[in-house]
This record gives structure tokens, C-alpha cells and sequence, in this order.
């Protein structure tokens, strides 16, 4: 595991990584699917972790098949995740604000990264209490491509006024692990599936089961 003399500044992920967003979106998905008369299996929801919403549409387009409304589908799920999130609120992953608390007190700058564009990203941020916790806060709206291309990390550390290959990533998606190590920075996963593919595996530098096991990591390295 890296040690926090090895990097200046970490970029979160948000989708699975600093919000438990992901299930929301399988059950406004799986919600609209059965109202459009289809059924998604759970290995399909997998593969759609960490993508960009034009990569969700084509995966959609193939596995629905011709004469699939992608735009009613599209109304649809966000009417009932509006409904869902609304009423539930977006909760924020085991340990965040613990590693967030000691980043602040070791004087590391942070920000978020995210494949979702700016409305989705701050829309999510609110419901789940963290408003005004970023920053900096780099969406899919900012750059030319999403991940799996590195555009949006290298865009976050060009905000964060530090070197890429100094910026520690934490990723819970192969599409964000993929897009770190293409840019040069320092990927770490926090799967959000398991088990961990070993082609992501060799794209990290460290893996956690949270971001609380994370913090431990690093504060032990700290001590030794």
C-alpha cells in the first residue's frame, strides 16, 4: 500500500466510491426495464459500473435490441430515481468522512472526479449531505472524453495544481482504475464488486475493502 509521502493529493470518484449511488440507479433501471417489458440480469448491471451515460446507452441498445426506446427508458429512470432519492436520501460510503477528516489535517488537497455531468453531480452531492465539501469538482461536461480515458483526472489535477503521477485516485470501477493509470496517477481501488477482474488488479497500486481500511493502511504507514 502506498504511504502518504508517496502522493500530494487525492482525487475521489463519487459513483460507488463516495456515494452509494449505484444501487439507486439499478433500481430506477430495473424499474424502468419492467415497465418497457424487459428484465435485467444482475451481471449486466455489473458491466455498466464506472461507465460514462453514452457507454450505458450503447450496452442498453445492445442488450435491448432494435426497437428499444432509449428516451422513454431515459424518462422513465429518472422519474423513479428522482422518486426513490427524494424520499431516501443518497447515503455516503463507510469511512469518508474519517479519510476526508484526516486529509484536512495532513494539509492534503482533494477533489472529486466523475463521470457523471455537473447537474447529476451536485444534485447527488446535496442529497447526501455533502453540498459543500468539494471544492473542486471535475463532471464528464468539462472534458472531451469520460473515463476509461484519463481526460477527467488529468483535468482534476490541472485544477489541483499538482502533478498527475503525484495524485492518488481512489476508484471502485475497472473504467476508473483504467482512466487513472492512463493518465499517470497512482489508481487505488475500493471494489464495489467482487471479485476483483485481475486486469484491474494490475492496474492499481493498492486495493481496500473501504475507505475506512484505507485510512488505517495509511496511518500505519505513517507510523512506521
Amino acid at each position: 500500500m502506498l504511504k502518504p509521502a508517496d502522493f500530494s493529493a487525492v482525487i475521489f470518484d463519487m459513483d460507488g466510491l463516495v456515494l452509494d449511488t449505484e444501487s439507486t440507479y439499478r433500481a430506477a433501471w430495473r424499474q424502468a426495464a419492467l415497465a418497457l417489458g424487459h428484465e435485467f440480469d444482475e451481471s449486466f448491471f455489473l458491466a455498466l459500473s464506472g461507465l460514462q451515460s453514452r457507454d450505458v446507452e450503447q450496452a442498453l441498445r445492445v442488450y435491448c435490441g432494435d426497437g428499444f426506446n432509449l428516451n422513454e427508458f431515459n424518462r422513465l429512470s429518472a422519474l423513479y430515481w428522482r422518486r426513490h432519492v427524494y424520499a431516501h436520501g443518497i447515503e455516503v460510503k463507510h469511512g469518508f468522512r474519517l479519510l476526508l477528516e484526516f486529509l484536512i489535517r495532513q494539509n492534503i488537497p482533494y477533489c472529486l472526479a466523475t463521470n457523471s455531468s455537473a447537474a447529476n453531480a451536485y444534485e447527488c452531492l446535496e442529497l447526501a449531505g455533502l453540498k459543500d465539501v468539494f471544492a473542486i469538482v471535475v463532471t464528464r461536461d468539462q472534458v472531451r472524453q469520460g473515463k476509461p480515458a484519463p481526460d477527467i483526472f488529468i483535468e482534476a489535477a490541472a485544477c489541483l495544481q499538482v502533478p498527475i503521477d503525484r495524485c492518488l485516485v481512489l476508484e471502485d470501477s475497472h473504467a476508473g482504475i483504467e482512466a487513472a493509470s492512463r493518465a499517470g496517477a497512482l489508481p487505488v481501488l475500493i471494489p464495489s464488486v467482487l471479485p476483483v477482474d485481475a486486469l484491474t488488479a494490475g492496474l492499481c497500486e493498492g486495493m481496500a475493502n473501504d475507505l475506512e481500511q484505507l485510512l488505517l493502511a495509511l496511518q500505519d504507514a505513517m507510523r512506521t
